[in-house]
């Protein structure tokens, strides 16, 4: 069915029986397949398995596997793996090797991906990945501490008739961490709070989508997700929110259509020229309770320019195009309030991680 947005063919959360039915999902329980390789790796698609983790001390830990750099996915496989490690005081490990193609193995029946001797395998509660590079070895071990889930089937359709679209699955909303660093001889073991999530589509974003808030976060014996999503002109720039919220092991709130998202004490970032808001807050209410998620901003500790990341011709049409993407991390507070009417039932706050990815040009 068409979906407009400002007169334009949309994009669409796809939650009708029929969605289901298509993607041959469950919509009670997800599978441990849906966490193996989706894509046939081929020109047109492109996948990646991402983990990050706030450690105990205040060091932040992100990785990634990727089938290609999802900016081209019209080519063919070519796998790499970023590790970033940023530690407290402004040291940092950053890691990324790309690889030819016979050496990536991924399994479709679980997470199973190995790229060289690097290695992400899960099934859906316990993961181990191994990165390494030069003298750094990184082990990380996650264990799950909140069941998996997707917004509904977890794809996203661009179009009038769903011609493109973008998936998304938390496979571990949150987990406990147990890391091990060893770095030109020295070995560290830190722990922490955790999460991994698997993403594939069938086109270039910028194409898709204009911008996007995520983040993942603890708050007291809550876990949280959330992200914010407004596509690009071409679809009519339709907003979705994602919200998730678990108190241990059951989920509280996960309607993102019951949300009200907004930013404030916004500015102009120098170095990306991005709007970027200090504090980015998400307000759910489903007529019994209301949560307030708010992120604030204590520290940028990515700032990549994405033009970097396109290649060759595209690269000189891109500049062109005047093409000024931009990623962005940011670590601070993550805050929840849990409200019933006028009352204030809890109130929580803890580190957290979250992102700002600016495709587009800004509005």
């Amino acid at each position: 069915m068409m979906t407009t947005h400002n007169g334009k063919p949309a994009c669409r959360l796809a939650t009708a029986p029929e969605d289901f039915e298509r993607l041959h999902l469950d919509g009670a329980s997800i599978a441990p397949w849906e966490d193996g390789l989706r894509t046939d790796t081929k020109p047109g698609s492109y996948e990646w398995w991402y983990f990050d983790a706030h450690l105990d001390d205040g060091s932040s830990l992100v990785i990634g596997f990727y089938t290609k750099n999802p900016m081209e996915p019209g080519h063919r496989l070519e796998p790499f793996v970023t590790a970033a490690l940023d530690r407290p005081g402004g040291r940092a490990v950053t890691i990324e090797q790309h690889f030819p193609a016979g050496q990536f193995t991924a399994s479709k029946d679980r997470c199973d991906v190995r790229i060289a001797a690097n290695a992400f395998r899960g099934d859906l509660r316990d993961y181990e990945i191994h990165v390494e590079h030069d003298d750094v070895t990184i082990d990380a071990r996650l264990s799950s501490e909140v069941p998996p889930w997707r917004p509904a089937t977890g794809h996203m359709y661009f179009g009038e008739r769903d011609e493109h679209f973008f998936a998304w699955l938390p496979s571990v909303p949150q987990g406990t961490v147990a890391v091990t660093v060893t770095a030109g001889g020295r070995t560290e073991r830190l722990s922490g709070i955790g999460y991994h999530d698997h993403n594939w589509g069938d086109t270039p974003m910028p194409r898709l989508i204009n911008h996007w808030y995520w983040g993942r976060a603890q708050a007291g014996p809550y876990s949280i997700i959330t992200s914010y999503i407004t596509a690009e002109r071409g679809y009519g720039d339709a907003e979705i929110a994602t919200f998730f919220v678990a108190k241990g092991d059951q989920i509280v709130a996960d309607d993102g259509t019951k949300v009200r998202f907004r930013v404030a004490d916004e500015h102009t970032d120098e170095q990306s020229g991005k709007p970027v808001a200090d504090v980015v807050v998400y307000e759910y209410d489903d007529g019994r309770d209301q949560y307030r998620v708010s992120f604030r901003r204590t520290e940028t500790i990515t700032n990549r320019q994405l033009i970097g990341e396109v290649s060759g011709i595209k690269h000189l049409l891109a500049r062109l195009a005047r093409f000024d993407g931009s990623y962005l991390r940011f670590t601070g507070t993550v805050r929840l309030e849990h409200f019933a009417g006028d009352r204030t039932i809890e109130d929580f706050s803890d580190p957290g991680i979250w992102e700002l990815m600016y495709f587009g040009h800004t509005r």
